[in-house]
């Protein structure tokens, strides 16, 4: 067959399959051209499964010449020549999603420019386009589309049900209102209104709106050709799969594996198994370190280098989960004294001694307490406290099921998991002990050999000092192979070969401190879980209280090192509803 020129419907149509691969990619493009004209309020209308839909904004609107070229491949007001690609502010610049669109259904634009008297309107029937003429209408711009994909069989019947399709839209245009708080957003469906998002003052205020959640932190840091915010919710609050993880560079909505993996990192040691935190990530940089231009559907950027990104990510959410802000709204940070004092009903002799002897019960407790001293729990004497006592100034009550520290705040009953919490502590020793270059190393009579790939090997061999901290001494034995010469007395040399291996890969990808941190934590995780109280353990008042003060010293004791929860808390007002005491 010889070589020929493809014709336009062809082309457009092939176009249409890359941009445009169901509904939701269109409702996407329109919106972005809808925030690049200056809109401050959009409003879509779906219908069948958003074959049949409508995106009308407020902004600048178009003249009768820019709205017969709006159609046209590659025509663009974004760009102007090829290096502008490297310094874009707007969201679309392809001069792709409009043409693509008219080629594979029936479109109406009507546009009126802002002071004009009068709108526009251009007509197209699958890539047959009718002659520009003056109509009425408002200020902005109404994009109706109607038979989406009718003459392309093969899209149409690759589309999923209609109720998938709406759910697959209203997810483009949660993303959208969640990069743009300074928009407002209103959705119909069949003439209904199904979602709104009035104006937002900030990212915080529109994730709350659009997310459903009120108890969001932020955490936000700048650093060289970076800019991050991040708001996340705490441990406590989960969604049961990665849909909650939004992402959005340089105000695009995108996937981005290695973002997402430093979300999920950062929340390790504090998740169950199944459980995904609810996190938003916008991130700002210099455009001469990223090329967003890679995609046909703009969902996907490349990083000049990555794993700065990542590190930037994990380091601002990580520091800032390990601050647990929750703890402030669990327990008000209320001072013990106003605690006695709503305790009519308890000795007053009792509540003073438990609210204002800290200290001396913490002696008591480590001389009287064996199971509670030594290298099992650290005392109050050895780590450094925490700003702010929240579980050690709880009341205790006593221990029900010998399973569970039954204490009371001023307006809860909180039942703490005695394992789980005494986890979490001997879990942060540990790990401080690991910090301090404390950790005992165990020379092997033999070495051990390992083979990897050699860029594995480089990877690994620049963290010979950082491993060494950690107990792991290592040396070279060829371009594809190390030797293991030593290893943390606490871990067995059948384990070796898996952790090693696995620092190898995580520092190639993602850089050495993260990968080292994450498989020494892994290890302490499983050495915590087998050397501390069990589950069914009598605990005397003395060693409830000094362990519950000893949480106070970390502040992600709030959860086992393996994400399960370490408390549950039943408010008052809850108890007083659930007796009928209130309304």
């Amino acid at each position: 067959m010889s070589i020929q020129l493809l014709d336009a419907d062809t082309i457009n149509q092939i176009a249409a399959g890359e941009v445009l691969e169901r509904p939701a990619n269109l409702v996407k493009e329109l919106i972005e051209n809808s925030l690049d004209a200056g809109a401050t309020q959009i409003d879509i209308e779906i219908d069948h499964g958003g074959r049949s839909l409508k995106v009308s904004d407020n902004g600048k609107g178009m003249s009768a010449k820019d709205l017969e070229l709006s159609i046209a491949r590659h025509a663009t007001s974004k760009i102007n020549k090829f290096s502008d690609l490297w310094s874009l502010n707007t969201f679309g610049f392809r001069g792709e999603a409009l043409a693509s669109a008219s080629a594979v259904s029936r479109m109406t634009i009507t546009s009126r420019l802002q002071g004009e008297g009068h709108a526009f309107q251009l007509k197209n029937e699958f890539g047959k386009i009718s002659a520009v003429i003056s109509v009425g209408g408002e200020p902005g711009t109404e994009v109706f589309i109607t038979n989406l994909f009718e003459n392309v069989p093969a899209r149409l019947k690759f589309l999923k049900t209609d109720s998938a399709e709406v759910s697959n839209i209203l997810k483009s245009i949660r993303a959208m209102a969640l990069s743009t708080p300074t928009v407002g957003f209103k959705v119909r469906q069949n003439g209904q209104v199904k979602a709104y998002y009035p104006v937002a003052k900030d990212f915080v205020s529109r994730a709350q709106d659009v997310l459903g959640f009120e108890k969001l932190y932020v955490a936000s840091k700048k650093i060289d050709n970076f800019e991050v915010e991040i708001i996340y919710s705490s441990p406590n609050d989960v969604a049961h799969s990665s849909q909650s993880i939004w992402i959005f560079v340089q105000g695009r909505w995108i996937q981005d594996r290695g973002i997402a993996k430093a979300i999920f990192d950062s929340y390790r040691n504090l998740l169950m198994h199944g459980e995904y935190p609810i996190c938003v990530i916008h991130l700002k940089c210099n455009p001469n370190v990223i090329d967003i231009n890679i995609h046909p559907t703009k969902s996907q950027v490349k990083f000049q280098n990555s794993s700065d990104v990542f590190r930037l990510v994990h380091g601002t959410l990580r520091s800032e989960l390990e601050k647990a802000p929750w703890l402030e709204q669990v327990f008000n940070k209320e001072p013990t004294r106003e605690i006695a004092s709503d305790f009519t009903h308890y000795n007053s002799e009792t509540l003073q001694d438990s609210a204002f002897a800290i200290t001396a019960f913490r002696q008591k407790s480590i001389e009287a307490s064996p199971m509670l001293s030594g290298t099992t729990l650290p005392t109050a004497q050895t780590v450094e406290p925490i700003q702010m006592e929240y579980w050690g100034n709880l009341q205790i009550l006593g221990q029900a099921n010998l399973t569970y520290i039954l204490a009371q705040s001023r307006h809860s009953l909180i039942l703490v998991d005695q394992h789980a919490a005494h986890e979490r502590v001997v879990f942060e020793k540990l790990f401080k002990s690991w910090k301090e270059n404390k950790t005992e190393t165990q020379n092997l009579l033999l070495p051990l050999p390992i083979v990897m790939e050699p860029h594995f090997i480089e990877s690994i061999l620049k963290l010979t000092a950082e491993l060494m901290q950690a107990g792991i001494q290592i040396e070279r034995s060829g371009p594809d192979a190390i030797y293991v010469t030593g290893i943390p007395a606490i871990i067995k040399e059948s384990a070796v070969e898996n952790i090693v291996e696995k620092i190898a890969r995580d520092s190639h990808e993602y850089g050495g401190s993260f990968a080292i941190e994450k498989s020494i934590g892994d290890i302490f995780a499983s050495m915590a879980c087998h050397s501390v109280v069990r589950a069914g353990q009598a605990l005397s008042n003395d060693e409830m209280k000094e362990l519950l003060a000893q949480m106070d010293e970390f502040p992600l004791s709030s959860f086992c090192p393996h994400g399960r929860p370490v408390y549950k808390e039943y408010t008052f007002n809850e108890l007083d509803r659930e007796f009928g005491r209130i309304l």
